[in-house]
């Protein structure tokens, strides 16, 4: 049998069924992201207990509930209590209190930043992606974009999978003012719902700054790097993908054979032949399986028949069947 020549569907195909094997590997890149995601739910927990005692301790519930009770009786006037994800804490004293390496934004927010700015930017959009990536893969989201573009300046393929994942994640901007102003649904909404607490005041949370103690202050920090941690072991682990991706594909450039890159698959420990990569079309035919090709060809014509050939054909059917079970009836006999 003649060997089938590469082209660029082949390599294509070969080249995909490769990426979806190695994304599926365990290896010390991928363990070390898996890991760090399931570290970073648990500081989640810890670290907002820790954030409610502070905020409790500077806006008491007593206070809190006086406000509201206030409110019911006097209406919006007195509407000074609302619950925020994102706080501004300080533990800085009298002597330091412009300090900003003693004050830090801790955003609990699926999209809150990971650097030092504060509101609505790329870092919160790479952790969400990290976090649940599994999820938008399992929507056709591409959640590796930023790994896989972060050589490359903004351009339309990369604005494209960001809207698609933000989409998905239903994320529509944190308002920069209010909690109260956030119009997120999906699942940013179900992952904010659970870090909110109750916080007396009018303004953005950078004008209500929290005063914390400098052990609490390094535990809300140490929270915000592993939320970044968990970024650059996605973006590790991607890069690493990336890399076989850029191999194979110079190697079956090179490949003049199908039968060299099912060899290389093998060799790679990917089971493969050369059946799952022949051109399938629309009809889930193997076009280039003789016998499915043959039958194929034969379905391409006498497709348009008059009404009279339709009734030859059918009377023909008919008798053929008479003289088949007449037969068998003579058998049994």
């Amino acid at each position: 049998m003649a060997r089938i020549r590469m082209n660029d569907d082949y390599r294509k195909k070969i080249l995909n069924k490769y990426i979806e094997s190695a994304e599926l590997e365990s290896t010390y890149e991928k363990e070390a992201y898996l890991d760090l995601r399931e570290k970073v739910k648990m500081t989640y927990e810890t670290t907002h207990e820790l954030a409610r005692q502070v905020v409790e301790r500077a806006y008491p519930t007593v206070d809190v509930e006086l406000c509201q009770d206030l409110k019911r009786r006097y209406g919006r006037p007195l509407d000074v209590v609302a619950q925020d994800k994102c706080f501004y804490f300080s533990s800085a004293t009298d002597e330091d209190s412009h300090d900003d390496e003693c004050s830090e934004h801790i955003d609990f927010g699926l999209y809150g930043a990971t650097n030092q700015s504060n509101y609505n930017n790329d870092s919160g959009r790479q952790f969400a992606y990290a976090y649940f990536r599994d999820e938008l893969k399992a929507k056709g989201c591409n959640a590796d974009i930023f790994p896989q573009q972060k050589n490359n300046q903004d351009n339309p393929h990369k604005h494209q999978h960001i809207e698609a994942n933000d989409k998905e994640l239903g994320y529509s901007n944190y308002s920069s003012y209010s909690s109260d102003n956030d119009r997120n649904i999906g699942l940013c909404k179900e992952f904010d719902n659970q870090w909110y607490l109750d916080i007396i005041g009018t303004s953005h949370c950078r004008s209500r700054t929290i005063a914390c103690t400098v052990m609490e202050f390094d535990q809300f920090k140490q929270f915000k790097q592993m939320k970044a941690q968990l970024s650059s072991a996605h973006e590790t682990w991607i890069d690493t993908i990336e890399e076989q991706k850029k191999a194979m594909m110079t190697g079956l450039k090179a490949y003049r054979y199908l039968d060299e890159g099912v060899e290389l698959m093998n060799e790679l420990g990917v089971v493969c032949d050369e059946s799952d990569l022949i051109t399938v079309n629309s009809t889930g035919l193997s076009i280039y399986n003789p016998t499915n090709l043959a039958s194929m060809v034969k379905g391409m014509k006498n497709k348009t028949m008059t009404r009279e050939q339709k009734i030859a054909e059918r009377q023909k059917y008919d008798q053929d069947n008479v003289v088949v079970i007449a037969d068998a009836i003579n058998t049994m006999q």
